[in-house]
C-alpha cells in the first residue's frame, strides 16, 4: 500500500493545506458513515472511526512557515489534534516578500531541521510514493523556501515523485516584488519538480464570483446546494469560514480529487507516480493545467442533474480551468481524466471519443489519455471530474509573468533588497529570466507544429 506526504510552506501553502486536511476529514467521515470502503492509512497514521468522526489521526504532513501566525492558529484550532509539534517548523520574522531571504537565508539556516522532519515523515510510510508540495509563487517564504524544500526533496528522495501545487499571483497583486519572486521560483520548479499544477489567484477569484452570482441571482427553482459548491467547507471540522477560505477550498478540492484513487476503492485507480510517467513527455514541460467540474449542483429536485457528458465538456472549457487559459485553442501533449462517482469505463471512453475531434493533440501522441475511476464521489455530488492537461495554453501565463518581471528588471528596481542577502548574485535574475524564456520558446515551438497540422483554407477563386 502506497502513501504520500504533504509539505505545506508559507502562509498560503499552510492555509491551502489545512483546508485540504479539513475537507479530507469531512470526506472520510462521510464515506465511513455511508459504509463505502476507505483506506484511512492513506490519509494519515493511526486513524480510527468513532461516531462517524475520525479519531487519533496524525496527518502525514510537514508544516513550514517563517512566521508563526498561521501555524499557531492551526495548533489552537479544530485541527490541532491532527498535527503535533514534531511536524512543524516556524520562525518569527518572515521573509519580507523576498525570495532570497526564504531560499538562501532561511533555507541554509533550517536545512538540517527541514531534512530531519521530511525523513521522519517518510519513516512513517510503508511505501512512500509521492511528496505533495504546496506554496505560493509571489511571497518570500512560499517562493523562496518552498523551492528550497523542493531541491532538498530531490536531493534526499530522488526516487520519490514530487508534485507541486503552485499559487501564481494576479497582475494586481499587492506584493510589488512578486514578479521577481515568481520568476526566480519558476527556474527551480522547472529544474526540480516532476509535475507542477499551476493555479492563478485571479482564476480562483473568478470562480468564487461566478458561484456567488449564481447563488444571489438564481432563478426560482435553481437554488445552489451550499455543500456542493467547490468553494464550500460546510461540514468540515472548522466551523467558521475565514477570508480566502472559498478560494483555498477550490485548491483543496483539486488535491482531494488527485489523491482520491489512493484513498478510496475504484475500478480504474491511478497511482500518483503514473501522472508524471504518462503526462510529461519532456522533462521541462511538466506544467499541468488543472480543471474541476462540477463547480456546483442545483438543489431543486425538478432540475435534472447535469448530464454526465456535460461534465466532460465543461472540463475542457476555459471557465473551469484554474489558470486563465483556453486549452481548446492550444496544443495538447497529454491529458489525464480523474473521475469520481458512479461512472463506468464505457462512459469515460465514449466521452473521450466524442471530445477527441475538438481537442488538438500532438501528432505523435494522439492516444495521449490517462484515465482514473474512483467509485467514491465528493461530498454533495454524484460524480466529479479533475482534468490535468499538459497543454501549451500555459505559455501566455508565463509570457505575462516575464513581461511583469522585465518591467522591474530593466530599471533594476528593488534589486538591492535581494543583492544584500548573502549568496545572492545578480546573475540569478538573468539566469532565471533565460530559463523562463527558454521554457516559453519550447512551448512556442510546439505551437508552431499545431499550425502545420491545420490545413490551409481553400483560396477563393476569382471569376474572370
Amino acid at each position: 500500500m502506497t502513501q504520500s506526504v504533504v509539505v505545506q510552506v508559507g502562509q498560503c501553502g499552510n492555509q491551502v493545506g489545512c483546508r485540504f486536511w479539513d475537507l479530507a476529514l469531512r470526506e472520510h467521515a462521510h464515506v465511513n458513515k455511508v459504509g463505502a470502503h476507505v483506506r484511512p492509512v492513506q490519509l494519515g497514521g493511526g486513524a480510527c472511526y468513532v461516531g462517524g468522526r475520525i479519531q487519533h489521526l496524525k496527518a502525514r504532513a510537514v508544516l513550514i512557515d517563517m512566521e508563526e501566525g498561521v501555524v499557531h492558529g492551526i495548533l489552537q484550532g479544530p485541527l490541532r489534534e491532527v498535527f503535533d509539534s514534531a511536524q512543524l517548523l516556524t520562525d518569527v520574522s518572515g521573509s519580507g516578500n523576498n525570495w532570497a531571504v526564504g531560499n538562501l537565508t532561511y533555507g541554509s539556516a533550517y536545512r538540517d531541521s527541514i531534512v530531519n522532519k521530511l525523513r521522519k515523515a517518510a519513516e512513517h510510510c510503508d511505501c512512500l510514493q509521492c511528496f505533495f508540495l504546496i506554496h505560493s509563487m509571489g511571497g518570500g517564504t512560499g517562493s523562496g523556501l518552498g523551492t528550497r524544500v523542493l531541491s532538498l526533496l530531490e536531493e534526499e528522495f530522488p526516487d520519490v515523485c514530487r508534485i507541486v501545487t503552485a499559487m501564481y499571483p494576479s497582475a494586481e497583486d499587492d506584493v510589488i516584488t512578486s514578479p521577481y519572486n515568481s520568476v526566480l521560483a519558476m527556474r527551480e520548479l522547472t529544474e526540480h519538480a516532476d509535475c507542477v499544477l499551476p493555479v492563478e489567484n485571479q482564476s480562483l477569484v473568478d470562480i468564487v464570483n461566478k458561484i456567488s452570482l449564481m447563488s444571489h441571482n438564481a432563478k426560482p427553482g435553481c437554488v445552489l446546494k451550499k455543500e456542493s459548491t467547490v468553494t464550500s467547507g460546510q461540514g468540515g471540522v472548522s466551523p467558521t469560514e475565514r477570508p480566502f477560505d472559498a478560494m483555498n477550498n477550490i485548491v483543496a478540492n483539486l488535491l482531494l480529487n488527485i489523491t482520491s484513487s489512493s484513498r478510496f476503492e475504484g475500478s480504474l485507480n491511478m497511482d500518483l507516480n503514473e501522472i508524471a510517467m504518462n503526462l510529461v513527455p519532456f522533462p521541462r514541460l511538466h506544467y499541468l493545467v488543472p480543471s474541476l467540474t462540477p463547480l456546483y449542483t442545483l438543489a431543486d429536485v425538478n432540475i435534472p442533474t447535469r448530464r454526465l457528458d456535460q461534465m466532460f465538456s465543461d472540463a475542457f472549457s476555459k471557465e473551469h480551468q484554474l489558470i486563465r487559459a483556453d486549452p481548446k485553442h492550444s496544443l495538447y501533449l497529454a491529458c489525464a481524466l480523474m473521475v469520481r462517482g458512479n461512472v463506468q469505463v464505457s462512459d469515460l471512453r465514449r466521452n473521450i471519443e466524442r471530445l477527441r475531434p475538438s481537442l488538438p493533440f500532438v501528432s505523435w501522441n494522439q492516444e495521449g489519455w490517462k484515465t482514473g475511476l474512483c467509485s467514491v464521489p465528493p461530498v454533495g455530488h454524484t460524480h466529479s471530474l479533475l482534468a490535468l492537461a499538459n497543454n501549451t495554453c500555459v505559455k501566455p501565463t508565463f509570457m505575462e509573468l516575464r513581461e511583469r518581471f522585465t518591467k522591474l528588471y530593466k530599471k533594476k528596481a528593488h534589486l538591492h533588497h535581494y543583492l544584500h542577502i548573502d549568496g545572492m548574485e545578480q546573475s540569478a535574475f538573468s539566469e532565471s529570466l533565460s530559463s523562463l524564456s527558454a521554457l516559453i520558446e519550447e512551448y512556442h515551438h510546439l505551437d508552431a507544429t499545431k499550425a502545420r497540422l491545420i490545413p490551409d483554407a481553400p483560396r477563393l477563386s476569382i471569376a474572370r
